[in-house]
């Protein structure tokens, strides 16, 4: 049978729900990933979407919940292709600064390797780093997730008879699917889950700052804040009418007010299996962030 004809999943995983798009066989998506490779397809609706809420476990890993979830919404799912987004729950971020001597993707991934070593420590042997479309002159941006979560994201895969085309963080998917609406010189984009914030600063198309944290008490005030502070520290202050990129798919009816000093373009969720009802994740990060440099 060809590929082309197998059912394709669209996979959202997060630390309380997990949410599976399915489309049908007989019509390729709009646009593939494989690698760094697209290849335009025609467009076909989903057939069916599942979710499953799971609750965590006391004592176990964060992805453990999950994954009981997703065995039960991927029954019958053989002989399917299939796409996982992680939440950035479970995702850590960096700039990649500008390196005009990279010269070969091994060079990158020494780098990427050593750069977020630097900023995280001891703890970044464990991940699974993955740096995306890289520009020596303007640098680009690394994620990592742990590398048992990632394992056993593949175990899944196998044992269900899933051939799992890749595994992708959220930020990097959601900024390639927005990324031509963005305007102007400066963007900001904040990405809000229930109980999580992400917000990155692109000047000219390149990273330069991304800010993963989570949601303590309220998402506006929250996302307010890290603007408000983002905007002095990295972009030199906070410009009339600043324009901040808002998806919010946790906190559905999240606005910023009128007279904040910041404009809101708020984009519509785009066809993949989004959770919007998970609570935030025990003892992840509180923060982490990095700023391009040089």
């Amino acid at each position: 049978m060809s590929l082309l004809w197998r059912d394709r999943l669209q996979i959202f995983f997060a630390p309380g729900e997990v949410s599976v798009v399915r489309f049908p066989k007989g019509l390729q998506l709009n646009e593939l990933k494989f690698g760094r490779l697209k290849f335009k397809g025609l467009k076909r609706e989903p057939a069916a979407t599942i979710s499953a809420v799971c609750e965590q476990k006391p004592g176990a890993m964060p992805w453990e919940a999950p994954l009981e979830a997703l065995e039960r919404c991927l029954e019958g799912a053989a002989n399917t292709d299939a796409v996982i987004t992680v939440s950035n729950h479970f995702a850590r971020y960096s700039v990649l600064r500008a390196q005009k001597d990279i010269a070969n993707p091994a060079e990158l991934s020494a780098y990427a390797e050593f750069h977020m070593r630097e900023v995280f420590g001891e703890r970044a042997a464990a991940w699974m780093l993955s740096a995306g479309a890289w520009d020596p002159c303007n640098g680009g941006v690394c994620a990592a997730i742990d590398r048992d979560l990632f394992e056993r994201l593949e175990e899944f895969a196998t044992r269900n008879k899933v051939r799992l085309e890749f595994i992708e963080p959220y930020l990097t998917s959601a900024f390639d699917h927005y990324r031509k609406d963005f305007q102007g010189e400066v963007s900001w984009f904040a990405l809000v889950e229930a109980g999580r914030l992400c917000l990155a600063l692109l000047e000219r198309g390149a990273w330069q700052y991304i800010r993963n944290q989570r949601i303590i008490h309220d998402a506006k005030e929250e996302l307010l804040s890290a603007l408000d502070q983002d905007a002095i520290l990295f972009s030199g202050g906070k410009k009339a009418a600043s324009t901040v990129y808002l998806l919010s798919t946790g906190h559905m009816e999240l606005a910023l007010p009128e007279d904040c000093g910041w404009r809101t373009v708020t984009l519509q969720p785009y066809t993949m299996a989004v959770a919007g009802h998970y609570s935030g994740l025990p003892g992840a990060d509180e923060t982490t962030a990095c700023a391009a440099s040089g």
